[in-house]
């Protein structure tokens, strides 16, 4: 079963890349967003995929008696969701700012910093 799930993941980060590579600022976030899951489906599989029950002590014991799903992968990307949403909102508030400002998302064309100085013409 972890198998398939590898594939997807690579064919997530395959697909983030390329659109991280794109000159528009939103098809490098959705790129970016794409590569965070890949990530989080990576470390859901490194936990690796059981049907063993829930880990639930039962009343009176220290340790469960049978084998029990590892909860650690769950609780990191749950975590990781979170703070992805986090970082999705913040970084779509910064585009949306700097598309007011400046008026286009494509990434070479945002030169206030570095503005382009006009060519001299050459005198005949």
């Amino acid at each position: 079963m972890e198998a398939p799930l590898a594939v997807v993941v690579g064919i997530l980060i395959a697909t983030g890349v390329y659109l991280m590579l794109a000159r528009h600022l939103l098809h490098y976030l959705f790129g970016l967003v794409l590569i965070s899951n890949a990530a989080n489906l990576a470390i859901f599989i490194a936990g690796r995929l059981t049907r063993a029950s829930p880990p639930l002590v039962p009343k009176g014991q220290e340790a469960p008696q049978i084998i029990v799903a590892n909860p650690l992968p769950q609780a990191l990307i749950l975590t990781a969701i979170v703070i992805g949403f986090g970082l999705l909102a913040f970084a779509l508030a910064l585009i949306a700012q700097a598309y007011r400002e400046l008026g286009t998302l494509d990434v070479d064309s945002m030169r206030i910093a570095e503005p382009v100085k006009p060519k001299r013409k050459k005198a005949p």
